[in-house]
């Protein structure tokens, strides 16, 4: 059996950068498919993550979701701040507000854009007790998922044909829902905010204490995922071997630091301290390889803030396998804490033909 299915990853996910210019209607170029879901943030700009997909996007009024905010985060439609018009078969069409355009094309703004393939086109999914609208792409194990709420016990299903390792849950209502994950590290009883520094939190009723199958995930009757009548949207990610990876490591807050095994070179990684001690209410930290070309890796942004990048001088090597820390402090590898992370590849360890990848 072959190693991989995906030798070129950018077939899939993509990360751009580029620089505003306020100009109004801009088509933004360089992800190289059409994205379904893009995730677009001001790197030297405390501006907040800007969050569209392809459900809830609707022919040039597009709504979006902020990903940071903490309040009512619903679905918002273009506003003063700009938006996206326009999703095409390389990238996006950036429109200005009545007042600014800091959402995805300030002038003179830097930016960094996260871009995911899912099916370019939804199906009606009826796998689980509600039906759910639903974009998936099963090779790279990623679909995006409307539903509305039934206030009880029920199943939702994904399209990925596998189990998914990773389900990011949010409301979309103005209730001040926080984005609420499940991931396969911490179990059907445990959930985690991606908005929020917060560590982990037990909750039987979010996920149901119920396991994601390669059909359905569960939700219980949290109004974090399913309550009566609200609308959701979810994204879900299944492991691809050689192309996703959604793990746990321990910190050893050392310059030597751990390693964390993923069977490919990283393109992005999303890491958070999950323990509940000291350090757990640290913030989320992102990578990726287009705003660092070369190890080690330090330029970050925190997930759940509208913070502009910084700069950790202890960052983090990828490698052609992995991931290797590097840092003695920081959010991502303090002495003995426990971490999740999500990541994507720049590189397959191995390609289908058996051919390994370069060390970066």
């Amino acid at each position: 059996m072959a190693y991989t299915t995906i030798d070129k990853p950018t077939d899939y996910f993509n990360t751009i950068t580029y620089t505003g210019n306020d100009t109004d209607g801009r088509t933004i170029t360089g992800v190289g498919f059409q994205s379904d879901w893009t995730w677009v943030k001001a790197r030297s700009s405390a501006f907040s993550h800007y969050i569209i997909d392809a459900i809830r996007y609707d022919s040039g009024a597009s709504k979006y979701l902020k990903l940071d905010s903490s309040s009512s985060a619903a679905d918002e439609t273009p506003s003063g701040a700009g938006w996206i018009s326009a999703l095409n078969s390389d990238g996006y069409v950036c429109k200005n507000g009545t007042s600014n355009t800091n959402n995805c094309n300030e002038n003179g703004v830097t930016y960094v854009a996260w871009n995911w393939l899912g099916a370019n086109g939804t199906t009606s999914n009826t796998d689980g007790s509600i039906t759910s609208t639903v974009s998936a792409n099963t090779t790279s194990g990623f679909s995006i998922v409307s539903y509305t709420g039934t206030g009880s016990n029920a199943t939702v299903g994904h399209g990925l044909g596998t189990t998914p390792a990773w389900v990011l849950v949010k409301e979309r209502g103005a209730s001040g829902e926080s984005w609420n994950n499940f991931h396969q590290s911490l179990g059907a009883g445990i959930t985690i905010m991606l908005n929020l520094t917060n560590a982990q939190q037990s909750s039987s009723t979010m996920w149901n204490n119920t396991a994601p199958t390669s059909s359905v995930f569960s939700v219980g009757a949290d109004a974090g995922s399913n309550g009566s009548s609200k609308t959701y949207i979810a994204y879900c990610f299944a492991e691809k071997k050689g192309y996703s990876k959604f793990g746990s490591y321990t910190g050893n807050g050392n310059a030597d630091g751990t390693f964390v095994y993923t069977g490919f070179k990283p393109a992005f990684l999303i890491t958070k301290c999950t323990s509940n001690s000291a350090f757990s209410n640290s913030n989320w930290m992102l990578y990726d390889n287009k705003r660092d070309l070369y190890n080690q890796m330090a330029e970050y942004l925190y997930p759940d803030s509208s913070n502009a990048s910084g700069t950790n001088s202890q960052g983090m090597d990828f490698l052609s396998n992995g991931i290797k820390m590097r840092n003695t402090f920081g959010d991502a590898n303090y002495n003995n804490e426990t971490y999740i992370y999500m990541a994507f590849a720049e590189n397959p360890f191995v390609t289908s033909t058996g051919v390994p990848a370069c060390a970066r």
